[in-house]
């Protein structure tokens, strides 16, 4: 494996970009800048109250760290600037994904909802019933950190085991991963085309949030919830 800096740096700049474009984008349809008001009105409250800002800003902390490793030391080393084939540029961020969701499921099943020690850790998380946005942040920093070490140590194995990654695949995967993420927690009520399945990917991470006994473990897609039987 090489250190390619330069493509590093591009895959920084990419990614901040989508993000910018994105939230412009997205926030010139009315019903999604509702949504957004909403959201926003709900997380004020919730970051009104006592136990909220510490641990957002713990978890905020961990992840910004776990991503200055990535960004810096890790990224650099599976991202090349080489031109791709764009469908093989949507294979990777699929493949990206789709490995990463997977081993999500299984540590959100088996350890976070298995293990005793790690069961506690998660019910930081689960203390919540009505998630909002915020909601994507209010979680005990030692599951940021192993969230976000699951995407890491799924980009920079899949980018070992077989090449390295366009610097656009990446930064699309990250982007895709991260905001997933968060809008599973967004208090949505969008049931109809084209937002449909963006209500129904909502509403199941809303029935995770019941207790911990229900099922919905994955947080990309539910697909894996669907093959191993788990969606609830």
């Amino acid at each position: 494996m090489t250190y390619d800096w330069l493509a590093g740096l591009v895959l920084l700049a990419a990614l901040y970009l989508m993000v910018r474009l994105g939230y412009f984008l997205v926030f010139k349809v009315p019903v999604l800048q509702r949504t957004r008001e909403f959201n926003r009105e709900q997380d004020a409250i919730k970051m009104a109250t006592q136990k909220y800002p510490p641990m957002v800003k713990a978890s905020l902390k961990v992840g910004l760290w776990t991503n200055v490793a990535f960004f810096l030391v890790l990224a650099p080393l599976v991202v090349t600037l080489e031109a791709r084939p764009v469908w093989r540029c949507l294979v990777d961020v699929v493949l990206i994904l789709a490995v990463f969701d997977f081993f999500y499921y299984l540590a959100h099943r088996f350890l976070l909802h298995g293990v005793p020690y790690f069961k506690r850790v998660h019910a930081v998380h689960h203390q919540v019933h009505d998630p909002t946005y915020i909601d994507g942040l209010y979680v005990h920093p030692l599951e940021t950190f192993i969230g976000q070490s699951l995407f890491i140590g799924s980009a920079f194995g899949l980018g070992a085991l077989f090449g390295p990654f366009h610097v656009g695949s990446v930064a699309a995967a990250y982007m895709f991963y991260v905001q997933l993420n968060s809008l599973n927690h967004v208090h949505v009520d969008l049931p109809y085309f084209p937002y449909k399945y963006l209500d129904y990917f909502t509403t199941k991470h809303a029935i995770h949030h019941i207790d911990m006994s229900k099922g919905n473990f994955s947080t990309i897609t539910m697909l894996y919830d669907y093959a191993l039987g788990t969606l609830d």
